[in-house]
């Protein structure tokens, strides 16, 4: 789970990372009002979307020459003219793709002037099982180009969980920003109180990019990305109301309510399958035959007709699926409680795409025969080869 930027500052501020002042404005007049609460005299205006690249994006409704997401302002009616721009607009940034995000929200906040930038986060390091700490003294460009351009800037900590942060680690951040004196003594502390968000939130990363010194030697966050491992977001009911579900894919949203596992993709043939692992092998034999996977869609190892009904139904709401493999491999799941769901499914929405169906495991010759005398057009798979081979040419001959 992901929150806007003004959510993560208010976040962080609480765990005692400093923040400049800024308020959140669902209005023009909630923006002017917000500019006004604060000291000025330089206020930045933020379009706030789940996206990175703000600043150096382009909104659809106005002209090339328009500045993007992220703006600074002088006077309360550069504010206004800033929120005028932004709010109801849609947002392209190299995140968002080519069909962008409306602006629904800002964030006024107040200005700082910057001496350097850093970039600092806090991610889980899955290969390690421990908390990795990434610092660079490249701060305000994107991490990825420093990676590949100038990697020796980037410095890794491991943090190991069960000692947690301490002292050295805050040591090896202010010398991987190069910091010396009572700047080094800050960013020690920052440092400490990123990794206690990061752990008190059970967040997945939080990155800091810029992370600032001000002119008057005051280490700053600037912007700030959070996102939630959302499997733990149970034992945070606090956080769980900063969900903005506007900035969510409707399909992903309404997999969510059903506890499926489904990512929405580029390609035209649609993916129904148990196991992580296994969509991933079905994904891949359907580029292999020719064509690209619509979705990712894990239905779990104990679904029942309910849940494999609101599956299917997911995967039709996608107008550019031309047609659907089902690749069942029935262990704790029974094929013939799967059966019945697919055949619930494509009669309740009228299926009108190709649909091949491929079952392996518990009750598997049941789960066929509910299939066979169906009535609907299923096609019959022996094996994961068989099955995408089919789908691609049903679709092929569809067309």
């Amino acid at each position: 789970m992901n929150i806007h930027e003004y959510q993560a500052k208010e976040l962080l501020a609480k765990f005692g990372v400093p923040v400049p002042a800024g308020f959140a404005a669902m209005s023009v007049e909630e923006a002017v009002e917000a500019a006004k609460k604060l000291p000025g005299p330089l206020y930045v205006v933020k379009a706030q979307i789940h996206a990175g690249g703000r600043g150096k994006g382009k909104f659809k409704e106005l002209g090339p020459d328009a500045k993007g997401g992220v703006r600074l302002a002088k006077t309360f009616d550069e504010v206004e003219a800033a929120a005028k721009d932004m709010l109801g607009n849609t947002l392209v940034t190299v995140q968002t793709g080519d069909a962008g995000k409306q602006v629904n929200r800002l964030y006024v906040t107040d200005g700082v002037d910057i001496a350097k930038e850093f970039y600092l986060a806090v991610l889980v390091d899955r290969a390690s099982g421990r908390v990795a700490m990434v610092a660079s003294t490249e701060g305000g460009m994107d991490i990825e180009d420093v990676a590949h351009n100038s990697p020796e800037k980037i410095h890794t900590m491991d943090i190991d969980p069960a000692t947690g942060f301490m002292p050295h680690h805050g040591r090896a951040v202010a010398k991987a920003l190069g910091l010396t004196g009572d700047l080094a003594k800050q960013a020690q502390k920052t440092a400490a109180k990123l990794y206690e968000a990061f752990q008190g939130t059970d967040a997945s990363q939080i990155e800091i990019n810029p992370l600032a010194v001000t002119e008057d030697d005051k280490l700053m966050v600037l912007d700030a990305k959070v996102g939630f491992d959302s499997n733990a977001m149970f034992r945070h009911k606090d956080l769980m109301e900063l969900r903005d579900e506007t900035e969510e894919d409707p399909m992903e949203l309404e997999a969510s309510k059903h506890d499926l596992a489904y990512i929405k993709l580029d390609g035209d043939i649609g993916c129904m399958v148990n196991g992580a692992g296994l969509a991933m092998a079905t994904m891949d034999i359907i580029k292999l035959n020719g064509m690209f996977p619509a979705n990712f869609l894990d239905v779990g190892g104990g679904a029942n007709k309910e849940k494999v009904t609101a599956a299917f139904k997911i995967i039709l709401s996608d107008p550019a699926v031309k047609g659907i493999l089902v690749n069942i491999f029935g262990g704790i799941m029974r094929c013939d409680i799967i059966a019945d769901g697919i055949v619930a499914a494509a009669k309740e929405v009228n299926l009108s795409v190709p649909l091949v169906v491929r079952l392996e495991g518990t009750n598997v010759e049941k789960g066929k025969e509910i299939l066979e005398n169906s009535g609907l057009p299923i096609v019959s798979a022996n094996d994961l080869g068989d099955a995408a081979q089919k789908i691609v040419a049903e679709v092929k001959q569809a067309a």
